[in-house]
């Protein structure tokens, strides 16, 4: 029996400069660069993964939307949100700002996709010594969005892998594959 291909669009959401872009590349490239670009509008990458479901391998292509940090919901954003299958909500363990704007990313995402699965990354878990935002902050707040929980680091890689993984796993079982 052919292996199901299944496509599902999945959301970065977060402020300016919390990582986004570098957390997509990591997943899609496999690299890190220090230098900063601000997204423009969205970018959409592309990889497949393959999971476990029923005993059976499923080819999952993630269309992942990087969408620029810091829009207030608008039309144009509801427009990028449509039809996404999950999100990863991005917050900046060195900013707590960035983590306490994440409840309302959710929010404005479940308007136009009620219930659908969200990650929630602290990123930036490399720069130990600069950490502002504790584990039980990030608990906090994860439970509000209703989403499991990862410290991550673009840069070193890790948990971004398993985080999208994950995200992949719980987009399936939403949609009853």
């Amino acid at each position: 029996m052919p292996t199901p291909a299944i496509q599902k669009k999945v959301c970065l959401l977060g402020d300016f400069a919390v990582g986004k872009t570098s957390l997509v590349r990591r997943f899609v490239e496999g690299i890190f660069e220090d230098k900063y670009l601000s997204t423009i509008g969205t970018k959409v990458s592309r990889r497949v993964i393959t999971l476990e479901r029923a005993g059976r391998p499923v080819a999952l292509t993630m269309l992942i939307w990087d969408l620029a940090g810091g829009e207030k919901f608008d039309r144009v954003m509801e427009s990028y949100y449509r039809g996404a299958a999950g999100a990863i909500l991005v917050c900046d363990l060195t900013r707590p700002e960035t983590l306490e704007a994440l409840p309302g990313y959710a929010g404005d995402f479940w308007k136009v996709n009620p219930r659908v699965p969200l990650i929630l990354l602290g990123n930036k878990v490399d720069l130990a010594d600069q950490r502002a935002v504790s584990d039980r902050d990030l608990a906090t707040v994860a439970g509000q969005c209703q989403a499991p929980w990862f410290t991550s680091s673009a840069k070193t890689g890790e948990n971004v892998e398993m985080a999208f993984l994950l995200l992949g796993e719980r987009m399936l079982e939403a949609g009853g594959i």
